[in-house]
């Protein structure tokens, strides 16, 4: 938790100097220090595409650039940026082009193979798809990302209630899937 603090506090001092100075070499240093949790984020929320991840987390970083002055400290730097993330991750979704792209990748995706059967990972994955879009975000958020629900209810701009139904109901869900899948393993296994 102090190495959580200490981060922030660098953050603060960065985004200070970026705002006081004009300085783009301390907006580069944010942009180094939370490249690759934007990055992964948008990597989630894309099903793994990369290329479109990387576009996004340009365009958010390219926002948060613009917006810098906006940014109060009420959450931490990695909390506003995952909001500015998200916000462009919604927004690409309402543009055709990308939406038509996804909509086939997602069509080949309910295609069983024996690697599947065989891949918790993998069932993990087809698990989310089972859950409501608010629960798959949540859980994302929350659970792959590490961010507490608080940072959570401020990136997704939702009450705090509302996230913590939306973690437990998932999870639950998953609990129950993830048990009919481990009991389907033991009945083959000899």
């Amino acid at each position: 938790m102090a190495d959580s603090a200490a981060e922030a506090r660098i953050d603060q001092i960065l985004v200070a100097r970026a705002l006081l100075g004009d300085d783009r070499r301390a907006f580069e240093q944010l942009v180094r220090r939370n490249q690759g949790m934007v990055r992964a984020q948008l990597r989630r929320l894309l099903q793994g595409d990369e290329a479109a991840a990387d576009d996004l987390a340009q365009e958010t970083f390219l926002l948060a650039w613009r917006k810098l002055g906006q940014f109060r400290s009420e959450a931490r730097f990695s909390t506003w940026l995952h909001r500015i993330a998200y916000g462009c991750f919604l927004q690409a979704c309402r543009t055709k082009s990308w939406a038509a792209r996804h909509a086939q990748d997602d069509e080949m995706e309910h295609l069983p193979t024996p690697v599947q059967a065989m891949d918790l990972r993998l069932d993990l994955a087809r698990a989310m798809r089972h859950l409501s879009t608010a629960e798959q975000t949540v859980l994302l958020h929350c659970a792959q990302l590490g961010l507490s629900h608080e940072e959570a209810a401020y990136v997704l701009a939702m009450p705090l209630g509302t996230v913590k139904t939306h973690a437990t109901r998932g999870k639950a869900k998953l609990k129950t899937w993830l048990a009919a899948w481990h009991a389907a393993g033991e009945e083959r296994i000899p």
